[in-house]
């Protein structure tokens, strides 16, 4: 009996178990992960995420998604953005970020030597024009009184760029 009802069933169990799936993210507007197949990230080389704003009403929040491994030997990480607008201007940041605790924990989320960081790149933001936007992430990471940046950072396996609706 018990069989049957499940089988019976079984289309509207998947039916449920998809819409719950699709409909947890629903802040998403934009979501997109680069990966760094070598495992780790060259200085003067951006990762670009090219994406087309219709909505210059509703307030954004932007994130830069940083995945990294046991091989990253920081507590931080120095990223600088370049954001390129329809019109052709561009706007720059210098942003830092905590990468670990203070004894020396990797923060973010997972469970095995990959951990996943949601860093906030803008909050509560109005795109001014419609049209097609980019970002370029670079890393600017230098160890300590050195001028020099570092060529090629070890442990960033992978940069993603997301765009939430606000609530």
């Amino acid at each position: 009996m018990l069989k049957t009802i499940i089988k019976s069933n079984r289309f509207l169990v998947i039916l449920i178990f998809l819409v719950a799936l699709v409909s947890c993210d629903s802040k998403q507007i934009f979501d997109e992960y680069k990966s760094l197949e070598s495992g780790s990230w060259e200085i003067n080389t951006p990762i670009t995420y090219k994406f087309t704003v219709t909505d210059t009403l509703a307030k954004k929040n932007l994130f830069i998604n940083v995945r990294n491994n046991n091989d990253y030997e920081f507590s931080n990480l120095f990223l600088i953005t370049k954001m390129s607008f329809p019109d052709g201007n561009v706007m720059q940041d210098t942003l830092e970020y905590d990468m670990a605790d203070k004894k020396g924990a990797f923060l973010g989320e997972g469970f095995s030597e990959i951990k996943e960081n949601k860093l906030l790149y803008k909050e509560q933001i109005l795109f001014p024009t419609a049209g097609d936007y980019s970002v370029e992430v670079f890393q600017a990471m230098r160890k300590n009184e050195e001028i020099e940046g570092i060529q090629k950072l070890k442990g960033i396996i992978g940069v993603g760029f997301r765009i939430e609706k606000t609530k």
